[in-house]
């Protein structure tokens, strides 16, 4: 047993939905959440840039004692996984658009994805559709805007609707009946995508099949915390944390406390 934690990091708020899965299905695990949110959106970055970003985050997290990193953003990991996997001696568990499960389920033939620029430009996402979509009709949609709502605690807002509806009205003309988030910010718009779908629709968000494949590494290398501990959690932001506080007040129903968090050589504003 290992009572290290579990590191999870973002462009910003969007993988508080991996998060959320991994608190749910892993109650033992310690976790430290990390949000890039003065370089939020990675979407449009160069690989090069995504990579640098991404290994600062991952010395940091490791001086803190990270027993697995979870890379909580499809554009990062699409960037970076790679060269994390190559770099350093802990397991990474990265996001990728869940393809398979929307083309194993697809009844028309037709599946859409909704995901950031970076991630369709990535290996992962074009290995994943060459693997499991060969025979599907797949029409892929670029998110723009979607992340910086949610950024900006404003998901839920008069902008959502219309910049949603410009993205999922020509899915359903297209005769899709699977959407894919392919952003960990995308699921904050979920019930709002399934009222404008309807029941016909599934809209697949990754984030509970990626805490399961973090409960099978830790499995499989056996460093889970026991089982009688009760996880515990640090938020840190490169940024302010306002909105990552207001978020995971409507997330989790609770209040956070405020405080400073060492994280490497930096210092960051964080909540517990």
């Amino acid at each position: 047993m290992n009572s290290s934690p579990i590191g999870i990091f973002d462009s910003g708020l969007g993988g508080l939905t991996v998060w959320r899965e991994v608190r749910r299905q892993l109650p033992a695990e310690d976790v430290i959440y990390f949000a890039d949110s003065r370089n939020c959106p990675y979407g449009h970055k160069s690989a090069d840039e995504i990579v640098v970003l991404a290994k600062n985050i991952v010395d940091g997290m490791l001086t803190a004692g990270c027993k697995l990193v979870v890379v909580a953003c499809n554009t990062a990991t699409a960037a970076a996984i790679d060269e994390l996997r190559q770099s350093y001696p802990i397991p990474f568990v990265g996001m990728e658009p869940a393809i398979k499960q929307a083309a194993l389920n697809t009844r028309t033939g037709r599946v859409g994805v909704l995901a950031t620029k970076g991630t369709f430009d990535g290996r992962l996402y074009k290995e994943t559709s060459r693997k499991y979509a060969r025979d599907i009709d797949v029409m892929v949609q670029i998110g723009d805007g979607l992340v910086e709502l949610v950024e900006a605690n404003e998901y839920e807002g008069p902008q959502a609707n219309p910049l949603l509806a410009k993205y999922i009205t020509p899915m359903l003309e297209h005769g899709v009946d699977q959407i894919v988030l392919g952003c960990t910010h995308y699921p904050f718009f979920k019930p709002q995508i399934e009222r404008m779908v309807g029941p016909e629709v599934a809209v697949i968000d990754p984030a509970p099949a990626v805490a399961r494949r973090v409960s099978d590494v830790l499995a499989d290398a056996r460093i889970q915390n026991g089982a009688d501990h009760r996880g515990t959690d640090v938020f840190l932001s490169s940024g302010s944390v306002d909105a990552m506080e207001n978020l995971l007040k409507s997330i989790t129903g609770r209040n956070f406390s405020r405080s400073t968090t060492q994280l490497g050589d930096t210092e960051y504003e964080s909540l517990t």
